[in-house]
Order: structure tokens, then C-alpha cells, then sequence
């Protein structure tokens, strides 16, 4: 059997179990303590291969930058695989290579977070590593200066210079006003042109910390072992003051706003993108699963309206997506974007969007779609069961965000109790008009292909 057939036969399986098993099954043997120095340990037992993956998360990302720092936790995250009190640019990767493993990092609006992988037994080396950067980072400034360049490269290569990447970040910024989810992530041109070392140093200091990481293990470990190596590495770390976060509230509803770009695109481009609450945030948590299920009935496979009724129907669109961004530490955003054929305008495609939504606030969806959706929404977990590292990311993820890492065990259940009717009234409560934010996105016409197109 194909390994194809073997995914399909287990997600036929997997289906037909009833929610307690759901429950056994999808959380694998997971352990969690804490030292005495605040730093929160996740252990996730998996032993199908001699692997193991290690991530530390720090509770601080763009949402927590200033005006004219934006940016400079993206910044100090390169800077941590430069200088330590032990290490010398460069040694951090060699070490890594040398004995066989892998690593990165990645910062988010929420989060920074890092990761190493590796063949289980290098344990002890990962977790080594971790101990050095979360405690010994030494800034040089020549060495800050060129990383600096090289920051700066990559918002030019990944943003300045990719006019879609360029649209989306105008639209975020109109999306999420007064919040610290409408600047990018990798920050404003201008403000890292005047980084200085001391900011990212100051950064540094105030927010990593065994108070505010959560560690995160997972592969062929023994929990014992795990905790005995945290302790040696990580347990003479001092203790200090984490900082205050605010906690997330909801926003006030900021209006309709709408941006018209012109820009060197192949296509044209609609953003549509509503403020409505995250899990933390909503009153209800019960509307972030019915918010959920309505992005996998307009955009969940090619049965979904969207496919149906503006890509395989009347073609209007070359391609039309939904997406529910409900885990958030602030709230959340449900974004549809999409692409008009040739012929079709945004405006017409924006008027069938808002028609597709009018037809689910005017009429809930029967319960056969409801049940292809919630099929769809728990087969892509049983699947991020395949990855040690989707596990560990998971894990680390919901730690951060301040969300129980036992979400997974009672999803099935919870998407259960959606209902039709459910999904109409989030629909009608938040995709509404003074909650959107929408762009349009045009191709620039050189002069002359305008005058030729004219003469044609």
C-alpha cells in the first residue's frame, strides 16, 4: 500500500473513534514541572525513532516592541547565535553540524522561540547550548553591525523587493489599528537602520529569563533523564522579575477601512479581514470553534463554497481563502483572500465573498457540511501527530500563548457541539462591516503598455 493509502485508511480509522478514545490517543505521554527558578519544562515522550528535539520559547515578541523599536526581537534573535561568555561567533552552528543536528529560530508577534534537533543521545549538547544563550550573551558591537546588514537584506529580499509581500504588510497594518499586530514583525526600514547594541541589550535583559521561557523536549527521552539535565544545566540560572504583559482584552471595533494599492503585481489581489475574538479573548470559547468551522465551510477542500461557487462555478476567481487566526494572545482576525479571473473585477469578486457569508447568516449549513468539516479539522491533528517537531511546536505554541497544552484532547468534543445555527450567529455577530478592513490590490501598467492595450 501506497503511503497514501496507509494515511487514508488511518484517517478512516481514526474518524469512527468515538471522543474518549480521540482523547487518549491524540495527547501522547507528556510531563510538565518546573524549577525553582520559574522555568517551565514540557516533556513529550515519543519513541518511534532515535530522535530528539529541543525548543526554548521566550515569552516576548513584536506585539511587546515600542514605537521605534519594531523589530528588535527579530534582531536580538540573530544576535544569540553570535557571541556567549563560552562561545565565539560561529561556534554555536559548527558545534550543531558537527554532531549531526539541526537548528534555527523564528520570532513571531508573540513569541521567540529556538530549536535544535538532533540524534537522541546529543540531549545533554542541546540543552547545554540553550543554558549558554539564555544566560551568557555578550553583544559586540562590530559583530551587531553586520548583522544588522544582514537584517536589513532580508526585509529588502523578503519585503522592499516582493510587491505581494509588501501589500500584505500595507493591509496588516490597517487591519489591527492600535495594536502591536499592525506593524511587521521584522520591523520598519527606518527604525532598523538606527538599532543601536544597547537596545538589543536591553532587550535581552528584561525579557529572557527562566521565568518567561517555557523548555520544551520531545522524542525518545525519559522524563527522568530530562529533568535531571535540566536541573544541571539550567537550574543555577537566577531567578528574576518577569515583566508585566498586558493581559489580552478585546479591542474597540475600529470601523470599516479600506486601502486601494497600486503596485508592480502580476494580478490583482482582494484582502478581506474582519477583528473578531481569539480564544483568549472571546467571552464565549465556544465561538472560537464555530468561528473555526465557518473558515472549513468557505474554504475546507474543493467541496467548500468558496471552490464551489466562485472557482469551480461561475469562475470568478482563479483561487478564493479563508483562514480563522482564533489562537492568538490578542484577538484574532478572520482573513479571506483571493484572486479574480480574467474579466472579473475586485469589486465583483468582493460583492461574492460578501454574498457567500450573506447565505450563511441568512441560512445555516446543513449538517452533512458541518460533518465534512470537523472531519477535515481533526484529521490535520491526527497528522501533526507524524512530526516530533510539529508536536514540540504545538506544545511550546499554546505554552506561550497561555493556552492549556491539552487543547488537542478536547477538540473533538468541542467541535462536536457546534451546531448549524452556531455558525450563522458568529457570522452575523462578527463579519460584519465596521469590523472589516478590506485592500485592493492592482497591477501598475507601464505608460506604454497602457497606451498599447488602448490601441488594441
Amino acid at each position: 500500500m501506497t503511503l497514501r493509502g496507509l494515511r487514508l485508511l488511518a484517517l478512516a480509522t481514526t474518524l469512527c473513534l468515538p471522543t474518549s478514545v480521540w482523547s487518549a490517543d491524540l495527547v501522547p505521554p507528556t510531563h510538565e514541572f518546573t524549577l525553582d527558578n520559574g522555568l517551565r519544562v514540557l516533556v513529550r515522550q515519543d519513541h518511534r525513532a532515535p530522535v530528539a528535539v529541543v525548543m526554548v520559547w521566550y515569552k516576548v515578541g513584536s506585539i511587546d516592541e515600542p514605537p521605534g523599536m519594531t523589530g528588535i526581537s527579530h534582531m536580538l534573535e540573530h544576535m544569540l547565535f553570535k557571541d556567549t561568555k563560552h562561545l565565539s561567533p560561529g561556534d554555536y552552528s559548527s558545534l550543531v553540524a558537527r554532531f549531526g543536528g539541526q537548528s534555527n529560530a523564528f520570532t513571531a508577534y508573540e513569541y521567540t522561540g529556538y530549536y535544535q534537533q538532533y540524534e537522541a543521545t546529543r540531549l545533554p549538547l542541546a540543552l547545554e547550548l540553550e543554558a549558554e544563550r539564555m544566560a551568557h550573551l555578550r553583544i559586540d558591537d562590530d559583530e551587531f553591525f553586520r548583522e544588522l546588514q544582514v537584517v536589513l537584506e532580508e526585509r529588502r529580499q523578503r519585503t522592499d523587493d516582493n510587491p505581494n509581500a509588501l501589500a500584505w504588510e500595507k493591509f496588516t497594518g490597517i487591519l489591527s489599528p492600535g495594536q502591536g499586530y499592525a506593524h511587521p514583525i521584522i520591523g520598519w526600514r527606518q527604525e532598523i537602520q538606527q538599532y543601536q547594541p544597547e537596545m538589543a541589550e536591553h532587550w535581552y535583559e528584561r525579557w529572557y529569563m527562566p521565568g518567561n521561557a517555557t523548555l520544551v523536549v520531545a522524542g525518545d527521552v525519559d522524563v527522568d533523564e530530562v529533568r535531571a539535565l535540566t536541573e544541571r544545566f539550567f537550574g543555577a540560572i537566577p531567578a528574576r522579575d518577569v515583566p508585566a504583559r498586558p493581559e489580552p482584552r478585546q479591542a474597540d471595533i475600529a470601523g470599516e477601512r479600506r486601502l486601494n494599492l497600486v503596485m508592480p503585481v502580476q494580478v490583482p489581489t482582494l484582502y478581506m479581514g474582519w477583528n473578531l475574538p481569539s480564544l483568549l479573548t472571546a467571552e464565549d470559547t465556544h465561538e472560537f470553534y464555530a468561528l473555526s468551522m465557518l473558515s472549513g465551510i468557505l474554504d475546507g477542500g474543493r467541496s467548500a463554497r468558496f471552490q464551489r461557487n466562485l472557482v469551480r462555478g461561475p469562475r470568478l476567481a482563479a483561487g478564493v481563502s479563508a483562514n480563522y487566526r482564533g489562537l492568538a494572545r490578542g484577538d484574532g482576525a478572520f482573513i479571506v483572500s483571493g484572486t479574480p479571473t480574467p474579466g472579473t473585477s475586485l469589486d465583483q469578486l468582493e460583492a461574492a465573498v460578501e454574498a457567500e457569508i450573506r447565505a450563511i447568516v441568512e441560512t445555516p449549513p446543513d449538517v452533512a457540511e458541518l460533518d465534512r468539516v470537523r472531519a477535515q479539522v481533526l484529521s490535520s491533528h491526527v497528522f501533526g501527530q507524524d512530526s516530533l517537531f510539529g508536536q514540540a511546536m504545538e506544545l511550546g505554541y499554546l505554552s506561550v500563548l497561555g493556552i492549556d497544552w491539552r487543547l488537542r484532547a478536547g477538540m473533538a468534543e468541542a467541535l462536536a457541539a457546534v451546531t448549524p445555527e452556531d455558525v450563522s450567529a458568529v457570522a452575523r455577530r462578527y463579519l460584519t462591516r465596521e469590523r472589516r478592513a478590506v485592500a485592493f490590490v492592482e497591477p501598475h501598467v507601464a505608460p506604454d503598455t497602457a497606451q498599447e492595450t488602448a490601441d488594441e
